[in-house]
């Protein structure tokens, strides 16, 4: 009897759900749905860090004076755009703009409102999903919000872009990079910590980094930083 008890209640473990070992879609649906960014009068809206000129006008300056230096324009792919209020900055300056979400709906919505012939806007889980294949990534802000494991399986795929623009918040001075957290609307700021791709765990190969802006903003603690990586 007791046998038999074990292999029922085994059989019954064996049913439960598997879950994903991130939340990052839910929790990023949740920022909007629940407002957690702020924006009450948007239907979407990405934070202060999309919105506030002291943050968002240098950033396009630095981006636009780099996609302008080629003769021929990129084919760009933005990487959690995000209510896409700096990314309808950059799209004529590109072949094409390829604009990434995991919010179905902020995805629906930015169909909606911006257009341009040379725009996509695609849904995708940049862990999970093929990547869309393009010149130079856009990462603003992104990866600072997910766990180290989400991160590492995007640098794996960060390598078929020959340029990568990353932007992260990360604390004034010196500070221990990469420390892990749940995926969500929190940064590593409030662990004195930030992401940097070149050190372990991720240990991101480049041929050249620059980094060519870092911000203090009266309105957030820390520094938000913009590097050009290489990749070959």
């Amino acid at each position: 009897m007791i046998a038999m008890k074990n292999k029922e209640n085994s059989a019954k473990r064996t049913k439960k759900p598997i879950k994903k070992p991130w939340p990052t879609k839910e929790a990023m649906e949740q920022v909007y749905t629940m407002k957690l960014w702020g924006g009450y009068e948007s239907d979407f809206y990405s934070g202060i860090g999309s919105h506030h000129p002291d943050i968002i006008n240098p950033y396009i300056d630095v981006v636009t004076e780099f996609l302008t230096f080629f003769k021929n324009p990129l084919v760009v792919c933005d990487l959690g755009c995000g209510d896409f209020n700096v990314g309808k900055e950059l799209v004529k300056y590109t072949e094409k703009y390829i604009a990434v979400d995991i919010v179905k709906d902020l995805i629906t919505h930015n169909q909606r409102t911006f257009t341009a012939e040379n725009l996509e806007f695609h849904c995708l889980d940049i862990v999970v999903d093929d990547l869309p294949s393009g010149d130079c990534a856009l990462l603003r802000q992104v990866l600072q919000h997910l766990s180290n494991t989400e991160i590492k399986s995007i640098v794996s795929r960060l390598i078929k872009f020959k340029y990568v623009i990353l932007t992260e918040h990360i604390p004034e001075g010196d500070f221990i990079p990469n420390k892990d957290i749940i995926s969500g609307q929190g940064i590593r700021l409030k662990k004195q910590s930030g992401v940097d791709l070149l050190a372990s765990p991720f240990n991101f190969e480049v041929k050249a980094e620059k980094q060519i802006l870092s911000i203090i903003s009266n309105h957030q603690k820390g520094a938000i930083v913009t590097t050009i990586y290489t990749t070959f």
